[in-house]
């Protein structure tokens, strides 16, 4: 197949490709800081390990192993030992890369260990030539573990044509050319920081400005500085709203970006429209998987629709089910199924289990998502949760909890909401709301917010039990552990 990066083998010289913090690279030299690591780990194993802090070395780290038609494996440097044990275990990589300055695990010390050195950008010039690409484009390029939320986590076996595929369907939704400079604070064991946020800029020729660590004075660093996009989850969203009104340089600066793509969960309405009012500009929100990279976007001309996920990927196809299988076909913005998708985008397969692998696809090659969603008339996709914890079967209804937790966020007492169902005898599932208050000395009433859900939805989705929290427990992409909230 074609390179993943044809920048890198066109030679864009001295354009930068890769910035963290006052570090950079340009296109010449990460490609000979890369092509070193390439020449080093060819013929080392299937697959190699990247030890995935947010640093310039990292983004080194993997494109090297991509260009030596190698796996990479992205490790989370905050995952405990059991379950870093497991992943080392079911991966078995050849050896693992790392920063110089990185302090690995114990559970690590049996790998043998290549530090990626390019603190002196001169001396990596010349030091090694791209290899010739002869990898097929279904060759595993990233395996990508799963949080594990029930169970050990699963290897993603990502191929090559999926990267390829999700990053060019992405530049015609997006209009994402070689002119944009991104900027995000994104970690970069995942896919939306590492495939999207550094391999996205390096296949278009384009470049990525990392921040380390996310900062609303970043993002205003780096756009006024002439980035074009923002990639962030909605955590990251939210605090961008709560420091809007104290910070007009922020909105200014908001206000020049070509695009804000918030991904990885869903971000509240409320957000959305605190951010439009004070900036000008929507975000716009896209939708994929670790399994699926990327399957539906709102398009750069599309109509940025708060609570949408636009609509179907070029080359993906998608469909919801019932829970007996039939399809949905009513596009009416009510009628609830279940996520299934198809397409060049997908994984090969959970890493040693042909059994998950399975149970992940139908007969004729669906991928069951587990995501709930309605489509509108136009075909735009509204998700309203996962079908194991946000899918509440209330008094014969089919309830997402997404939609409640957005008009909950609309009350003024709530700074941050989850909602989930509980057995109940008579209406099957009971709504709870978990909250946590703006003021805790003042929290809202059950009654009160019931009130306020009913008014703005409909009466069977108000909630019938409101739990207080200090704050809700989230993994490290932002996400809501909802399992968790059991335990709370």
């Amino acid at each position: 197949m074609s390179s993943l990066f044809p920048a890198l083998v066109a030679g864009s010289g001295e354009r930068v490709a890769l910035r963290f913090g006052d570090r950079s690279l340009t296109y010449g030299e990460l490609g000979a800081a890369a092509g070193a690591v390439a020449e080093r780990v060819r013929g080392a194993g299937r697959r190699v390990a990247v030890w995935a802090t947010p640093e310039l070395e990292t983004a080194v780290g993997v494109v090297g192993v991509l260009l030596a038609g190698v796996a990479a494996v992205p490790l989370n440097p905050k995952s405990g030992e059991k379950e870093l044990a497991h992943i080392l275990s079911d991966s078995a990589p050849a050896l693992v890369l790392a920063a110089p300055g990185a302090e690995l695990p114990s559970v690590a010390g049996g790998l043998e260990r290549v530090n990626i050195d390019v603190r002196d950008v001169r001396d990596v010039r010349g030091a090694g030539t791209l290899p010739e690409d002869r990898a097929a484009e279904g060759d595993p390029a990233l395996i990508v573990y799963t949080s594990g939320t029930t169970g050990p986590p699963k290897g993603a076996v990502l191929p090559r044509r999926a990267l390829a595929t999700t990053l060019d369907a992405l530049a015609d939704a997006w209009r994402w050319t070689g002119d944009d400079v991104l900027v995000h604070g994104l970690p970069l064991f995942h896919v939306h920081g590492l495939v999207l946020g550094v391999l996205g800029p390096l296949r278009r020729g384009g470049s990525v400005r990392h921040l380390g660590r996310f900062t609303t004075e970043g993002v205003t660093r780096e756009l006024n500085a002439g980035a074009t996009m923002l990639f962030g989850v909605p955590t990251m969203y939210h605090r961008i709203a709560e420091a809007l009104p104290a910070d007009p340089e922020l909105a200014k600066a908001l206000g020049r970006a070509r695009l804000l793509v918030s991904g990885s969960a869903a971000l509240p309405v409320h957000d959305h429209e605190r951010i439009a009012a004070a900036t000008g500009r929507r975000v716009i929100e896209r939708y994929g998987m670790t399994e699926t990279l990327m399957n539906t976007a709102v398009r750069a001309d599309g109509e940025p629709r708060a609570g949408t996920v636009g609509v179907p990927l070029p080359g993906v196809e998608l469909r919801l089910v019932e829970e007996d299988g039939a399809e949905v076909t009513a596009y009416d913005g009510e009628t609830v199924g279940e996520i299934q998708v198809r397409g060049p985008n997908l994984f090969t397969e959970y890493l040693n289990r042909p059994d998950a692998t399975a149970a992940a696809f139908t007969a004729d090659g669906w991928f069951r998502t587990g995501d709930m969603a309605v489509r509108e008339s136009d075909g735009y996709v509204r998700i309203v949760g996962r079908k194991a914890t946000d899918l509440i079967k209330s008094g014969g209804y089919k309830i997402g909890a997404g939609e409640i937790e957005n008009a909950l966020l609309e009350h003024p007492g709530v700074r941050e909401a989850a909602v989930t169902g509980e057995p109940d005898a008579d209406l099957g599932e009971r709504i709870v709301a978990w909250i946590v208050p703006a003021d805790p000395g003042r929290p809202p009433s059950t009654e009160e917010l019931a009130d306020h859900v009913a008014r703005r939805l409909a009466p069977h989705k108000r909630p019938r039990v409101v739990r207080h929290l200090d704050a809700l427990p989230r993994n490290d992409m932002g996400k809501i552990m909802k399992r968790a909230l059991g335990d709370a």
